[in-house]
């Protein structure tokens, strides 16, 4: 049992208005074009979390036009759990609208015990992506991505495993993960060689993290491949979380947290209250401005978030109101980041 699984939802229908407000982005040079906000299931879709919340939180995104769903095999906790939750939720709430979404799932990182279940291979690619459909109750998944880079295993084998699920039709378009801009060349030129372009790069990028600005985002225009950006507001930095401190409750707290309270440093946490101050003086809050200085990149198709609450994900679309900014505000906001 759930958590909240016995306190029934009414019958789901989707808003006949989902489509109204949301902005769609076509990914590289395919025929796929996708919202700008994504919604990613990395956290608050595992077993121990609140299922009839899992459930408002998707159903919020669709009635929105969020029509991406991302998931990765580990994704939990425990391994697996959210993909398990989003199948039954999809089964209870979006059976009849599977063609108005996008559901994407990955592999790469450690998932089950032994030498075959992690990484890249072949092996571990083809029956991680056997295992992803399994549980979320699909015969396919819109895109399957390599979740990172394998040092060991070739390029080849790697892409050849994502081009052999896409012609046994258990994946419509396949993705890499973390990929740097020299590897992800050459994945691309392996993929079209196969016959199967790689449709979307997934790289980490932030106002506080722009290593993509370094050559990838030339590699994926030149390639034609689209991007989702993910941890896109730091874990809750370029929120207004942080703004008087480290609260006790706070993601950097807790000791499964990937953000380590030793990255919040004085210098940072003046970045980001500067930062804040353009934001309001552009109608914004924090983390909306800071998803639409990302989406300023036409090489960027779609942000991805991760959200606890069916608010933080309206709150989220809501950057979208404001996209543009003006030759000031980029300037104020380079020097920010620029200052040491």
């Amino acid at each position: 049992m759930y958590i909240g699984d016995h306190l029934p939802l009414p019958s789901y229908v989707p808003s006949p208005n989902r489509y109204d407000k949301m902005q769609f982005r076509r990914c590289g040079k395919s025929g796929i074009q996708l919202p700008l906000i994504s919604l990613g299931l990395w956290h608050n879709f595992g077993h121990a979390d609140d299922f009839n919340k899992a459930r408002k939180i998707l159903r919020t995104a669709l009635d929105n036009g969020v029509t991406h769903f991302d998931l990765a095999n580990n994704y939990g906790p425990p391994f697996g759990s959210a993909e398990e939750t989003f199948g039954r939720i999809l089964k209870k709430d979006f059976k009849a609208h599977r063609n108005e979404l996008i559901i994407s799932s990955k592999a790469g990182w450690d998932m089950w015990d032994g030498p075959y279940g992690n990484f890249g291979s072949r092996k571990y690619l083809v029956a991680s992506c056997d295992e992803s459909l399994i549980r979320m109750g699909l015969d396919y998944v819109d895109i399957f991505y390599h979740h990172r880079p394998d040092p060991d295993t070739p390029l080849e084998e790697t892409m050849s495993a994502l081009d052999h699920l896409v012609r046994q039709g258990k994946a419509l378009y396949v993705g890499i993960s973390q990929y740097n801009a020299e590897d992800t060349a050459k994945a691309s030129k392996i993929l079209k060689r196969l016959g199967t372009p790689c449709l979307i790069h997934q790289p980490r990028y932030s106002m506080l993290d722009r290593w993509v600005e370094n050559g990838l985002l030339k590699v994926l225009s030149n390639e034609g491949i689209g991007a989702i950006a993910f941890s896109t507001l730091e874990q809750g930095m370029l929120t207004n979380k942080y703004l008087k401190g480290i609260p006790e409750n706070s993601r950097a707290k807790s000791e499964t947290s990937y953000l380590d309270s030793d990255q919040i440093t004085p210098e940072i946490l003046n970045k980001v209250r500067e930062l804040n101050e353009i934001a309001l003086n552009r109608g914004q809050s924090l983390a909306q401005m800071s998803i639409a200085w990302i989406l300023r990149n036409p090489e960027i198709t779609t942000v991805l978030v991760g959200v606890s609450r069916s608010e933080q994900l309206l709150d989220n679309i809501k950057s979208l109101e404001n996209l543009n900014f003006s030759a000031e505000e980029l300037e104020k906001i380079e020097s920010i980041l620029n200052n040491q």
